[in-house]
């Protein structure tokens, strides 16, 4: 009995394996996932807002490095004159300005990367719900990513539906209401 039912089990599981279905069956694509990104005017709109951001940042970085520097040469061209003990005083102070300074240039890296992955992370799970939802009324089976994270090694031109994903989702941030884009471009300003 055991051994019948094992012959049983054996003859179903080769059997089953011989009705799998073949790779014609599957509609597939793939995107260009690097190039997507670089033409979605989201993506951009969000690069150009963290650039600027950090520009004017920067500036007012660069404006207290600067009158550090200047004060640091004058330090040494007053050193001889007002004595040691006044040197080792102000040589303390300028170092520890020029160490606050440096505590606050990493502060402000990492205040930026951590708000511009917060809104990178929600822009990339939208795209992929997109492109999610763009496959199912394509009708695909599967669509591979192409660019930094490599998942396939060759695939025909033909399949490449980068062009038709990406003027998708411009078309769908284009019909987003004109505030939510007014207040993005307001902070970045502030």
């Amino acid at each position: 009995m055991k051994k019948n039912l094992l012959l049983a089990a054996i003859a179903f599981s080769i059997i089953s394996c011989n009705k799998t279905v073949e790779a014609k069956d599957f509609k597939t694509a793939y995107i260009d996932t690097q190039k997507m990104m670089e033409d979605y005017t989201e993506a951009k709109e969000l690069d150009e807002k963290y650039k600027t951001k950090g520009e004017v940042m920067g500036r007012e970085l660069e404006v207290a490095a600067k009158n550090l520097k200047a004060e640091m040469n004058g330090f040494q061209q007053n050193a001889m004159a007002k004595g040691q003990a006044w040197a080792q005083q102000k040589g303390a102070e300028l170092q520890q300005r020029e160490q606050q300074l440096q505590y606050a240039q990493q502060a402000m890296m990492q205040q930026l990367q951590g708000e511009s992955g917060k809104e990178m992370d929600t822009l990339v799970k939208s795209v992929k719900q997109l492109i999610k939802d763009y496959g199912k009324e394509k009708g695909y089976d599967y669509i591979y990513g192409t660019g930094d994270a490599a998942t396939v090694l060759y695939a025909k031109d033909s399949y490449d539906i980068t062009k038709d994903v990406v003027k998708m989702i411009n078309q769908k941030y284009a019909a987003k209401p004109k505030t939510d884009k007014k207040e993005e471009k307001t902070e970045v300003k502030k």
